[in-house]
């Protein structure tokens, strides 16, 4: 993990247990808000600039577990 809060795209996918794929469609589709459950980080990224995300995992985890609980309660119904 990288500091107290932030992880990478791996670390973050593995305690969710969810895909990084998953974990990018989430981010990339606004579920996952920038500044609160990710960030970009150019560190030690050479330019052209492509930063890698860092994620929020206690943030994405409250997210992620209201997102599937509404999604399962939509198909329920």
């Amino acid at each position: 993990m990288l500091g107290d809060i932030w992880s990478s795209s791996e670390l973050t996918a593995e305690k969710l247990r969810i895909t990084e794929i998953k974990l990018s469609f989430l981010r990339e589709n606004g579920i996952l808000k920038p500044g609160i459950h990710w960030k970009s980080s150019p560190i030690g990224q050479k330019k052209p600039w492509n930063p890698k995300p860092l994620y929020n995992v206690e943030m994405c985890e409250k997210i992620i577990d209201k997102f599937y609980f509404e999604e399962d309660y939509k198909i329920a119904a």
